[in-house]
């Protein structure tokens, strides 16, 4: 009598949630270094994997194919938000043209990344929404939970903070 020979199928995806969720959750942490950020990442994670789950062939490589998305994504939102931190230097550079002369060239950017890194973080939030991403204050006082007066003086106040740091 042969063995008999039993594939290798992935398991449920509920069971790889739970088999992996909690070495995921210390990889995004490492990854981000930030809370609300590696919770964004661990969902886009799974949504991710959720979708190409169906076409997995095997168990094996399971753990290390959900890293791969994590850290591919965790790559194209540190890209991405590269990419928004030059939008901020030209955006704050039209609001005020004395401000983009403090520094010029790299330095430059780096003045302004790290005076808006320095800001509060809802402020840094509000003003990235409203500057990167043109959402209305209706929709930064959503995604903050806070009123739109309150989304509309955090935009303010980062705006002022900025002007100031010069």
């Amino acid at each position: 009598m042969s063995p008999r020979h039993i594939p290798d199928i992935p398991p449920p995806f509920d069971q790889a949630v739970r088999d992996h969720e909690a070495a995921l959750m210390r990889l995004v942490m490492r990854l981000t270094r930030d809370r609300e950020d590696a919770l964004d990442l661990f969902q886009e994670t799974w949504l991710r994997a959720y979708r190409a789950y169906a076409r997995l062939d095997s168990a094996a490589g399971l753990k290390s194919w959900l890293f791969r998305i994590a850290v591919n994504l965790s790559r194209n939102r540190s890209r991405d938000r590269v990419r928004r931190d030059r939008v901020i230097v030209e955006s704050s550079a039209n609001l005020d043209e004395s401000y983009a002369s403090v520094e010029s060239g790299q330095d430059g950017v780096m003045f302004i990344r790290r005076a808006i890194d320095a800001l509060p973080r809802k402020q840094k939030r509000s003003l990235t929404m409203r500057k990167l991403e043109g959402r209305s204050y209706a929709e930064i006082a959503v995604a903050l939970k806070c009123s739109e007066q309150s989304a509309r003086a955090n935009v303010h106040q980062a705006l002022k903070k900025l002007k100031e740091s010069r």
